[in-house]
């Protein structure tokens, strides 16, 4: 599950021109607006990450007029956004430790999102017929979640000097296909499908007749991808028809994931798209505040592309994260 809510230190506590009442607080890479005072440099604090879904209860009830949300897909809660305040960008929501009795002896970076009952806020990526579910994901079939850079600042200095790419982070569904032992299989991000060429997660099998080439190949591979096009998150790209853009290849018998070159060979072959490549170099050495700045841009239909994913050439899944186009989150609707 993914770490929504942690213990965090205030890097810095930075002034708002001309706000008598706010500041900005910084931690790890991201940056709160905070009520003036209310932290220190060096103090502790309750770190509530964008997307994250708070049950309702007192300590958050200030939260209602703004983000208050009732809906099917996820039940009653507060949902944390990226928004703009007295002109400055805050990426979440930063809470003092004292208004947590229920977490003493608990210490920086540990992880308390469900001891606080926070759940991740869900957007449904597609109004089209996913399939019929059979199961959950199989074990060993691996998620698709990749880390935002802000969450983890200290990937930019183990990147740093090392072979990288950067690619367009696409705005779609994942769609997982596996070969395995002769069995093919489909996966949404957390369930196995049905196989059904009419279900979406199974168009990239049917599309580009993997079935067989799959089997001509003879090796057991996972294969994921953003499956994008009409009735997917508004379809930003606005394609004419389901595309299935691969980011991950995944050798299954030796369990590694395959370096950048030797997954586009394989795709090329099965003549299956790669996730757009934006620039490939020897000597990784971009900083925070510039990768977010590269971070922003337009897809060719002229919309706000989601983001990029920043990786190792060689270990694609060993150094990997993504950093959002905050010009995008801004304008993200519920």
């Amino acid at each position: 599950m993914r770490s929504l809510v942690t213990i965090q230190k205030v890097k810095m506590i930075s002034a708002i021109p001309d706000s008598d009442f706010l500041e900005t607080a910084h931690i790890m890479g991201w940056q709160c607006v905070v009520k003036k005072g209310e932290f220190q440099t060096g103090d502790l604090g309750v770190y509530f990450e964008v997307d994250s879904f708070l049950p309702v209860e007192p300590r958050y009830e200030f939260l209602r007029s703004s983000s208050y949300r009732d809906n099917a897909d996820n039940g009653i809660g507060f949902r944390i956004r990226t928004v703009r305040m007295r002109g400055q960008l805050s990426q979440g929501l930063l809470l003092p430790l004292l208004k947590f009795p229920e977490l003493e002896g608990f210490n920086e970076g540990d992880d308390v999102t469900e001891k606080l009952g926070v759940k991740k806020w869900y957007i449904p990526e597609t109004a089209n017929d996913g399939g019929v579910m059979i199961g959950d994901r199989p074990h060993g079939i691996p998620a698709s979640d990749e880390i935002r850079i802000q969450s983890a600042p200290e990937l930019l200095e183990q990147l740093h000097d090392r072979p990288y790419y950067i690619t367009t982070k696409m705005d779609g569904t994942s769609g997982i296909v596996y070969y395995i032992d002769g069995k093919v299989g489909c996966c949404s991000r957390n369930k196995e499908i049905k196989d059904d060429e009419s279900a979406l997660y199974w168009m990239p099998v049917y599309k580009y007749g993997l079935k067989e080439k799959f089997a001509q190949y003879g090796k057991n591979m996972v294969l994921t991808g953003e499956i994008c096009g009409p009735g997917i998150q508004k379809n930003k790209l606005r394609l004419p028809g389901i595309e299935w853009y691969i980011f991950d290849v995944k050798d299954w018998d030796s369990g590694s994931y395959l370096p950048y070159d030797t997954l586009c060979e394989i795709c090329a072959a099965f003549g299956i798209p790669v996730v757009p490549l934006e620039e490939r170099g020897e000597h990784f050495s971009y900083s925070l505040e510039t990768l977010l700045e590269k971070a922003k841009g337009k897809y060719p239909s002229g919309l706000d592309k989601e983001g990029i994913v920043v990786r190792d050439i060689n270990h694609p899944k060993a150094l990997s994260f993504k950093v959002l186009n905050n010009d995008a989150l801004l304008k993200e609707k519920d």
